[in-house]
């Protein structure tokens, strides 16, 4: 479905983009993000929120789950789950992203949080590339968590999910330090990878993993 292209001003604040969609007939704006993308270890979460319209829809200290921090965020994530009209997460293990690839994964579990929510959505906001097969016309938004509240909203609900696992998962493989990285690349996680290989966690598929497997293997 071809998708109305509302232009709005980023200086005019989060807000602005669902409420020009809400004036122009659709009053249930979506977003969806995801957390974990850039990851080598742990799941793919992908969120989707509807914000009502006025004030309720104004969560207090919403923004790209990036710029806040853990305690701001999980204030948000509280926010977005108490006000939201509609809300989903899909979890995609790392044995999913291995076997049918990233991208791939990523539309396929926004497609599924989009589809989760009830009531349906009348348009939908994605953050960064464009999802065909959604129940409702859509529009990519680059940085839309940014720029878009319902975005932003999802992008919170993903990021705490996915930290609230890593953190989980840091209980049976402490050796890596997941609670602090959250599965991302930093040095520290390379030296664990290097001294302990990957674990069912991390994603296989991918080249620093596959080297950390082969150089261990080497060496033992």
């Amino acid at each position: 479905m071809r998708a109305p292209r509302p232009v709005v001003r980023s200086e005019n604040g989060l807000w602005a983009l669902e409420r020009v969609l809400q004036r122009n007939g659709f009053p249930l704006v979506a977003g969806a993000d995801e957390a974990g993308r850039g990851a080598c270890a742990g799941p793919l979460v992908v969120a989707a929120a509807v914000l009502p319209s006025g004030r309720r829809g104004e969560v207090p200290g919403l923004a790209d789950s990036k710029l806040l921090t853990e305690p701001a965020r999980e204030a948000a994530y509280d926010e977005v789950v108490a006000r939201a009209l509609a809300w989903s997460v899909v979890v995609v293990p790392s044995a999913e992203v291995d076997r049918s690839g990233l991208h791939v994964m990523n539309v396929r579990a926004m497609r599924q949080a989009v589809a989760r929510l009830e009531p349906s959505p009348s348009y939908v906001l994605t953050d960064g590339f464009p999802i065909a097969g959604m129940p409702a016309p859509t529009l990519a938004v680059w940085k839309g968590d940014r720029v878009a509240a319902c975005v932003a909203a999802a992008s919170v609900l993903a990021k705490v999910t996915r930290d609230r696992i890593m953190r989980e998962l840091d209980q049976q493989w402490p050796q890596y330090d997941f609670a602090r990285h959250k599965g991302y690349v930093t040095p520290e996680h390379s030296a664990a990878l290097s001294a302990h290989g990957p674990c069912p966690q991390h994603r296989h598929s991918y080249v620093n993993v596959k080297a950390a497997g082969r150089r261990l293997a080497a060496v033992g």
